[in-house]
């Protein structure tokens, strides 16, 4: 295997992308060795400590609100089975099964960290689930995101043991069975095994993880449809000037407009700002008023992108930044402080931090779909499009219909995502006896985000389909060097719409080529040498 191929799971460097390239299995993992040793000290002090009869939190006794029942040494890796067993009862459709692998990453690696007290046995078997893309069985609802993610990692946990059901080779099959068609054996937990699988926030940070790929891709493909519209409306460009921006230097306005502005550089369709006098002087007819054809300023769509997908950017950039400090985190309860001697009672399981940037990131998203939907809306309407056909139709007006049936996808899931915005980590319910009586919510809001995004391709990939056929019409002739590199490259997969053909076909064919390819993933190769 290549090395560039495996990731080492070390506890303290895992990344967003690292964990969407486990997940959809570009990539394995291996164990850091020096994480390793961590761990081992962990479990021999852990092993001390309960020789020497110490009260430990879900080692030795019960847990929530029955942490006071001191359980028997000889049933105390009963406990951690029963506990599983008993949070096993999630409902709803499963997550996809590159999500669960991805979980499972994201939990092996906060264990690898060292402070969880598990054997280096239990690590070993999470490896080789990832790597044989054995995914747990996981249904996506039922975590307040208090104790962590308990019922989703219940699910995660029955993967471990050998029992329920899991996929295999995209098969939904009984765990027993698929474990003995490999010839490996379940593993049998150990003391405090089973709640430092259960106890922590991997299921909402997998999630978290995945929106946020793809919203970091959303975000570039909008500015390329930023840079699109005002080639294609050719306004002038003192929209985008450096000036104007660093006198409102918000970090995310002026990367938009760095952007964009790289990307049109060199086009044919813009006004230069210090052509437009003189272009529009040349056009005066007598009278007191003349109307010029040269946008003075563009809609605001087009002119207040860089204003627009600022703190879009600025809230993707925050939530990537927590996204990674929570996957490289001990989040489990107790934590195992080998070298201080200390076995501590605390709260790192909440998913407070995962849940405030997931309906953030919600709100960002729903902003992005906005300034999609009416810049689609500019180029059907025959009133705003500036002399576009109308609905950009190709063929003969009210016999074809061109993207008029279309542009309902657009407006309705700008809509569900208007509604999906509203936050959901602010809705505690106090639960388990009162226990848990402040929770986070975090799985459900990351749940929200990963729909609001995947939701927000279909929207964008519309707006790029129309910026296709507005350019087949004019302008694509004098684009600038980024903005003409990618509509050469998109232009082998676009064919113009006609109506000979079902609109939904290239709606799948494009949304396929927007995000699941690389295409997108470093705008810089458009504009470089």
């Amino acid at each position: 295997m290549a090395e560039k191929s495996i990731i080492a799971l070390d506890g303290n460097s895992l990344s967003i992308a690292d964990i969407v390239a486990i997940g959809v299995g570009d990539k394995k993992v291996t164990l850091d060795p020096a994480a390793l040793e961590r761990c081992r000290a962990s479990r021999a002090f852990l092993e001390e400590e309960v020789a020497a009869r110490r009260i430990i939190y879900g080692v030795n006794t019960s847990f929530g609100p029955m942490c006071n029942k001191i359980i028997d040494d000889h049933e105390i890796e009963a406990l951690q089975v029963n506990l599983i067993r008993s949070h096993a009862a999630g409902l709803g459709d499963p997550l996809k099964d590159y999500i669960a692998i991805a979980v499972m990453a994201v939990r092996l690696n906060t264990l690898v960290k060292g402070y969880s007290g598990v054997r280096i046995e239990l690590l070993e078997h999470m490896q080789w689930l990832i790597n044989q893309r054995i995914a747990a069985y996981i249904p996506e609802s039922g975590s307040v995101g208090a104790s962590g993610d308990l019922i989703h990692l219940a699910h995660l946990s029955l993967a471990i043991i050998g029992e329920g059901e899991l996929y295999y080779q995209g098969e939904l099959r009984p765990a027993r069975e698929v474990y003995a068609e490999l010839e490996r054996a379940p593993m049998r937990l150990s003391f405090k095994e089973g709640i430092a699988l259960m106890n922590g926030t991997s299921a909402m940070t997998a999630l978290a993880a995945f929106a946020l790929f793809g919203a970091r891709k959303l975000l570039n493909i909008s500015c390329v449809t930023g840079a699109f519209a005002i080639e294609i409306f050719g306004g002038i460009d003192d929209a985008f000037d450096e000036d104007l921006h660093r006198v409102k230097p918000h970090p995310g306005q002026v990367e938009i407009a760095d952007n964009i502005r790289r990307l049109y550089h060199g086009s044919g369709n813009i006004t230069l700002r210090s052509e437009m006098h003189d272009l529009i002087r040349q056009q005066k007819l007598d009278g007191p008023v003349f109307e010029t054809s040269i946008n003075v300023q563009d809609v605001y769509s087009v002119r207040c992108t860089p204003q627009v997908l600022a703190p879009v950017a600025e809230a993707i950039r925050s939530a990537e930044q927590v996204v990674e400090t929570e996957a490289n985190s001990s989040n489990d309860n107790p934590i195992i402080i080998p070298e201080k001697k200390k076995v501590i009672h605390g709260g790192n399981f909440h998913g407070q931090s995962i849940g405030f940037v997931m309906d953030m990131l919600c709100v960002a998203i729903s902003t992005l779909c906005n300034l999609s939907e009416r810049r689609t809306n500019k180029y059907l309407d025959k009133h705003l499009n500036e002399g576009l056909p109308e609905f950009l139709i190709p063929g003969t007006l009210g016999l074809t219909m061109g993207f008029m049936g279309a542009q309902y996808l657009s407006t309705s899931t700008t809509a569900e995502n208007r509604q999906l915005a509203g936050p959901v980590s602010t809705n505690t319910i106090s639960c388990n006896a009162s226990n848990q009586d402040v929770v986070s919510m975090g799985t459900v809001a990351a749940r929200k985000a990963f729909k609001s995004v995947s939701n927000a391709k279909h929207v964008v990939t519309l707006e790029v389909l129309a910026d296709m056929q507005a350019l087949s019409f004019r302008n694509a002739d004098r684009l600038g060097r980024g903005t003409g590199r990618i509509y050469e490259r998109l232009k082998q997969d676009f064919r113009v719409y006609n109506n000979d053909h079902i609109f939904h076909e290239d709606l799948v064919r494009f949304r396929k080529l927007l995000f699941s390819s690389q295409l997108f993933d470093d705008l810089a190769v458009y504009w470089s040498d």
